[in-house]
């Protein structure tokens, strides 16, 4: 399997490398990612402290900028250099931290994707405390307005700013991976950290900026004491859902309605409504779960879901996946006779 994965990203590569030209003049805005990618990259800092060189950062952007050819519903964004960095330096090879990168976003169903899952999580984080914490709520729809939308951060780089270790890190990206105990765990995680700083948050009556400072502040965290907490989040609402009824609004602001009557708070935020057994202190350990996550990197065409053809593109918006879009421009007889029939 290892090597079907190897031959997959050497060819993609190779076919990358062809239809460049072609990428330069008719998709949009490549020119301009291809020099946000190389100016990220450039501004890691990738020695450690006994000054020893870390990453390669000629291969870190041959990665990212295979990913944002092919994956074209994340693309790149800022933030996404740091994320497989953070890959890279547990992977000894290519290949595998660029299948590894597209499978997170997929099983995270790119929730870190400012245009996809960054704005649902804020709105799910809004729900969350306006259903658990109404006092905290009713601070940040006044005085604090606007601190919860700033916090997109947190989501954008999967919290990887908020840990005191790499390992911390990625202890949180694996229980992520792991579905478990819901959807969207990322959600309660963010409440966990907001948690932190409520008691702070409501004694100085802090505004919104102060709110974002203090968030700011939030480093050197232990992953497993913030995934034990975001447990007991999920926990909580489960057990509210079912016996605490409460006001909250509906899709029509003039009508509220009792959650308790209609559809469970798991559904308005898109958790899994369902009992699952999840211990938050499993001891993973750093990179535990890498070769089971690799085994399962794979797809029938191309180790990747289905992506929908670039608008820039001559051809018709067929459902395609990378493998077959890159196929189709590679310029080889009969592509784009075997993509479009």
């Amino acid at each position: 399997m290892d090597s079907t994965r190897r031959k997959n990203y050497d060819a993609l590569w190779q076919m990358y490398e062809k239809i460049q030209p072609l990428l330069e003049n008719l998709h949009r805005n490549f020119t301009e990612t291809q020099n946000n990618i190389t100016c990220d990259i450039q501004r890691l800092y990738d020695k450690d402290p006994l000054g020893n060189v870390l990453i390669d950062k000629k291969r870190l952007e041959k990665i990212l900028l295979l990913s944002y050819v092919c994956n074209t519903q994340a693309e790149y964004q800022q933030g996404f250099h740091e994320m497989v960095m953070l890959f890279q330096l547990m992977l000894e090879h290519d290949h595998e931290t660029f299948w590894l990168f597209q499978f997170f976003l997929q099983k995270t169903e790119h929730s870190c994707v400012i245009n996809i899952g960054v704005g649902k999580n804020l709105d799910m984080l809004n729900n969350l405390i306006n259903f658990l914490d109404p006092v905290f709520a009713e601070h940040l729809k006044g005085k604090g307005a606007g601190a919860v939308q700033s916090l997109f951060p947190w989501f954008c780089l999967c919290f990887q700013r908020a840990f005191k270790s790499f390992e911390d890190v990625w202890r949180l990206w694996e229980v992520l991976l792991t579905g478990k105990p819901c959807r969207n765990f990322q959600v309660p995680v963010a409440y966990s950290l907001l948690q932190l700083v409520r008691e702070q948050v409501l004694q100085e009556s802090m505004a919104s900026d102060d709110i974002l400072l203090a968030c700011n502040r939030l480093v050197d965290l232990d992953a497993d004491e913030l995934v034990s907490a975001a447990c007991l989040v999920y926990a909580e609402l489960m057990q509210k859902d079912v016996s605490c009824p409460v006001i909250f609004p509906s899709s029509s602001p003039k009508q509220p309605f009792l959650i308790s009557q209609a559809q469970p708070m798991a559904g308005i935020c898109s958790f899994r409504d369902s009992h699952t057994t999840f211990s938050a202190t499993t001891p993973w350990g750093a990179g535990g779960a890498l070769h089971c996550i690799l085994a399962l990197c794979m797809c029938d065409s191309c180790l990747l879901e289905q992506t929908v053809l670039p608008e820039a593109t001559a051809l018709s918006p067929h459902s395609l996946c990378p493998c077959q879009w890159i196929w189709a421009h590679s310029g080889h007889p009969g592509s784009r006779e075997n993509v479009t029939g």
